[in-house]
C-alpha cells in the first residue's frame, strides 16, 4: 500500500492482481484488528475504526470480510498482538524512505526491512533521520469524470480543504489530517467517487534518480517493502519518472 499521493500509485492499486489485492485485504485487516482491540468494535464511538472501514471499502474489501475481522477481534478470536513500528532510511542516491509496520515479531520485521535496504542500494537509518523531511497531510483522490472545476473547488472548501489540483483522470485534494473524515464523508454524500482518502506523509522536497541501476534498485526496494505483510505504508521522496512535475 504505497503512501504517495500520486495517481500512478492509485492506478497501480486499481490494476492490482488478485494476489496483490489479497495482500491489501490482509494489511487493512491487521489495522482494523488493532483498532478494535484498542477502541472497541462500534464505529459510531470509535472514529478511527470508522475511517478504516471507509478505507477498506475504498480498496474494494467486501463488507463480509470487514465484518468478519471486526467480530473476530472483538470476540478475542485474533490472538496476535501487533505492535506499531516505524523505520526510516535511505534508498539509492539518498532517497528518503519511511516504512510504517504492524508486526507480531519485531526481530523478524527488523531483519526483513534491513535486508531490503542493504540488498537494493540503501541503508536503514535511525529514528528521525528522514521524518523531518515529511509532513502529515490528509489526501483525498476523486475520480475526474468531467467534473466542473469551480463546483469541485466550492464543495471541497466547504469541508475545509486546504488545496486541490485538477488533473485529467483525478482531482487531488489536501487538507489538515483532523478534517479528513468530514471532507471524505461530505464529498461522498455529494456523489463524488472517492478513490482514496488517507493521512499521508508528504515530502517537502524530492530526489531525482537518473542512473538506470539506481532506478531499478529503488523500484525493487519499494516492491519488496510493499509485498511484506508487516509493512502497512511506504513513503518516499523519489520523484518518479511519471511524477516529473512534482
Amino acid at each position: 500500500m504505497s503512501g504517495h499521493s500520486k495517481w500512478n500509485n492509485i492506478k497501480r492499486k486499481k490494476e492490482a492482481t488478485d494476489a496483490a489485492k489479497a495482500k491489501i485485504f490482509t494489511k487493512i485487516g491487521r489495522e482494523i484488528t488493532v483498532c478494535v482491540k484498542e477502541g472497541g468494535a462500534d464505529p459510531n464511538s470509535n472514529s478511527k475504526l470508522r475511517d478504516l472501514i471507509a478505507k477498506a471499502k475504498a480498496n474494494n474489501v467486501p463488507n463480509d470480510n470487514i465484518d468478519r475481522v471486526i467480530k473476530k477481534a472483538a470476540g478475542g478470536g485474533d490472538k496476535n498482538n501487533y505492535e506499531s513500528i516505524v523505520y526510516e532510511g535511505y534508498g539509492p542516491n539518498g532517497v528518503a524512505v519511511i516504512v510504517e509496520c504492524l508486526t507480531d515479531n519485531k526481530n523478524r520485521t527488523a531483519g526483513d526491512i534491513r535486508h531490503y535496504f542493504d540488498k537494493f542500494g540503501g541503508n536503514l537509518g535511525t529514528s528521525g533521520c528522514v521524518s523531518f523531511l515529511f509532513s502529515e497531510k490528509g489526501m483525498v483522490i476523486l475520480e475526474n469524470t468531467g467534473l466542473d472545476e469551480d463546483t469541485v473547488m466550492e464543495d471541497c472548501f466547504a469541508f475545509d480543504a486546504d488545496d486541490l489540483a485538477v488533473e485529467e483522470d483525478v482531482v487531488e485534494i489536501s487538507c489538515d489530517p483532523s478534517v479528513l473524515p468530514q471532507l471524505r464523508d461530505g464529498l461522498t454524500e455529494k456523489g463524488y467517487h472517492i478513490l482514496s482518502a488517507e493521512v499521508e506523509q508528504i515530502p517537502a522536497t524530492y530526489t531525482t534518480l537518473t542512473d538506470e541501476d539506481q532506478i531499478k534498485k529503488m523500484n525493487l526496494l519499494l516492491e519488496h517493502l510493499e509485498e511484506n505483510d508487516d509493512v502497512q505504508n511506504v513513503y518516499h521522496n523519489w520523484s518518479m519518472p511519471e511524477e516529473a512535475d512534482a
